[in-house]
């Protein structure tokens, strides 16, 4: 098998194209067999493995530079460059990470976990080398559903009227993690449709047998090829109006199609478009017919439970909530199926926004709605929300615009590390004027929040949820800003969200406060803590601009004299399960103990 040979961008220079197609055959097989044991982004590598092949016969890493638009569909490109043999540990705690990451490898241009940036970050790093004097080339590869974010748009506007050595790689596959909607995506399927663009086998096949492959030639190589190109395409184009040169579409399995193109692109030395199209799942048939399940799969061993997963919850709660109510409306930024909104989409579509990878676009949407009397409910990982600070202040915050953030992932989130921990949510929401934050512990609380934040919440209102199962179910007749565990103990933790669970495990040490509604901070919960000598803090989410920071200086403002310790994560917390990095943030049931009773 060639898999089995240590696989390198120079050993796949030597093969013939049919050793490379049997290569792609085999890079498959070998990732179903790896990702569904470590679990990860399947769909999208199986369906970029012949690009991946392409781009490294073209290109030579680390001298020519690749970014890749959020990097899960970079797991190819991480085998090729020399960790073929660590992605068994791909996404585990100490192993190499689901993305892009300089860190882990000289190949790794650039960090790549969130969407539509890799245009931008290539822009940057090409105008840097040639600054330097360095001629190499800098690749940008995106997809189509990447392309609905507005940084994509920014940093294509701005490369466009540059003349440096920059290709950027359209992947269209006409996914994102849900379907792709919006202009965009119908302006590529009308390209793909028009007989009248540039079929590019014929013409770049026979421009490249004129090409030399050494000397001085290639430069005037180069100058042809840009002429024969602008008189090969019939009408002009976005990307064309956008100062690239446009080379598409192209079957993004061919892989002699895909060779020749990436080859005329970087000989152009200026900015050029590549336009492939791709299948998400390639190769792998239950990926194929559904690629939304297979865009990211768990681990096989991991521990299941049946508890209820709070996106399940929140999902199926608004959906019975608007069959009493046409005012509500629910938006989401390309994650239909990740935040559970499929349910209300079934039965309300005409209420139902879809606006991409856009989770600017969405606040401000939102805000409009608003204006409108309507309620919109925006559904949104905890790391995409960041994206929308300004939207959050200027457009809601000022008017004081109602509008619900159901703000799922915070915390940590296990697998995918530190471009997806949902832990600076709180910092960031708590210093918007006008925001309410609730934080329930299991999934009955999350349905009154939720109902709370729609109906008895002025302004913005936010209710923030772990992902997957709750850890406990405390069975809430009813709404309450906070529950007062109190035995007589001369200890208090006070924490929130599901860790809440752990800390009531230590009941027999401690009292224990939870916040529901965790801001504005309630005066009643002052007044509990004030009670106490010794005040033990726990929260899952940043430390600095935290709650426990803002409650602790909220005491000592009332004259608060007694101990305080406080339990929170600093910084970037590492890819792990969720359970070893509560563990490791001492946010678990033994990590608690040891901080209350002084082990």
């Amino acid at each position: 098998m060639l898999l089995n040979k240590n696989i390198s961008a120079e050993y796949i220079k030597s093969l013939t194209t049919e050793q490379r197609r049997r290569l792609c055959t085999e890079i498959r097989a070998f990732l179903v067999r790896t990702v569904t044991e470590t679990g990860g982004h399947l769909a999208s590598n199986l369906g970029t493995v012949e690009l991946m092949v392409a781009l490294h016969s073209v290109f030579t890493t680390p001298e020519d530079k690749m970014v890749f638009d959020v990097g899960h569909q970079a797991y190819v490109h991480k085998l090729i460059t020399g960790r073929a043999k660590k992605m068994n540990t791909l996404r585990s705690e100490g192993g190499i990470s689901g993305f892009p990451r300089g860190d882990e490898s000289e190949h790794d241009a650039f960090l790549g976990g969130h969407s539509s940036i890799s245009i931008s970050a290539a822009l940057g790093i090409a105008e840097g080398m040639k600054l330097d004097g360095d001629d190499h080339s800098v690749v940008a590869v995106i997809g189509d559903g990447a392309f609905t974010g507005g940084e994509a748009y920014e940093g294509i506007n701005n490369a466009g009227k540059t003349d440096c050595n920059l290709v950027v790689v359209l992947n269209e596959n006409e996914m994102s993690i849900s379907k792709n909607t919006g202009a965009f995506a119908l302006y590529l399927a009308q390209i793909r449709s028009s007989q009248k663009y540039y079929h590019t086998k014929k013409s770049v096949k026979g421009i490249l047998e004129k090409t030399p492959l050494v000397g001085k030639g290639i430069g005037k190589a180069a100058q042809k090829t840009k002429k024969v190109l602008r008189a090969a395409l019939y009408n002009s184009n976005l990307f064309e109006n956008l100062g690239f040169k446009y080379l598409g579409p192209i079957d993004g399995h061919n892989l002699e199609e895909l060779t020749e193109a990436l080859t005329v692109a970087k000989l152009m030395k200026r900015p050029c478009l590549v336009h492939v199209y791709t299948k998400k799942g390639k190769g792998y048939i239950p990926a194929e017919s559904n690629s939304g399940e297979y865009h990211g799969i768990p681990p096989k061993n991991r521990i299941t439970t049946d508890a209820e997963c709070f996106n399940e919850h929140f999902g199926r709660t608004l959906r019975d909530i608007a069959r009493g109510d046409d005012k509500i409306c629910a938006v989401t930024a390309a994650m239909k199926y990740g935040t559970g909104l499929q349910y209300f989409a079934k039965e309300f579509p005409e209420r139902f926004f879809d606006v991409g990878i856009a989770e600017q676009h969405a606040v401000t949407f939102c805000a409009g709605l608003a204006a409108q009397d309507k309620i919109p409910v925006f559904a949104v990982y905890s790391s995409f929300l960041q994206r929308s600070y300004d939207q959050l202040i200027h457009d809601c915050a000022i008017e004081n615009r109602h509008i619900v953030l159901a703000v799922d992932r915070a915390g940590f989130v296990g697998e995918d590390g530190e471009t997806h921990h949902g832990v600076f949510d709180i910092p960031m929401l708590t210093s918007v004027p006008n925001m309410t934050i609730y934080s329930p512990s299991d999934t009955r609380e999350l349905e009154l929040c939720l109902k709370k934040a729609i109906y008895d919440t002025d302004g913005i209102a936010a209710v923030r949820y772990p992902r997957g199962g709750e850890l406990y179910q405390g069975g809430a007749a009813e709404y309450k800003d906070y529950n007062y565990f109190c035995t007589g103990k001369n200890k208090l933790i006070f924490t929130y969200g599901r860790i809440t669970a752990n800390a009531l495990a230590l009941k027999e040490y401690c009292d224990v406060l939870q916040a529901v509604k965790v801001f504005p901070i309630q005066r009643e919960i002052i007044d509990i803590c004030m009670k106490y000598n010794e005040l033990f803090f726990f929260e899952e989410s940043e430390k600095s601009g935290g709650i426990s920071e803002k409650l602790a200086a909220q005491l000592v403002m009332n004259g608060y004299r007694g101990k305080i310790t406080v339990t929170a994560p600093q910084g970037f917390m590492p890819q792990a399960c969720v359970q070893r990095q509560l563990e490791k943030a001492h946010l678990d049931v033994e990590g608690m103990k040891k901080i209350v009773i002084g082990e």
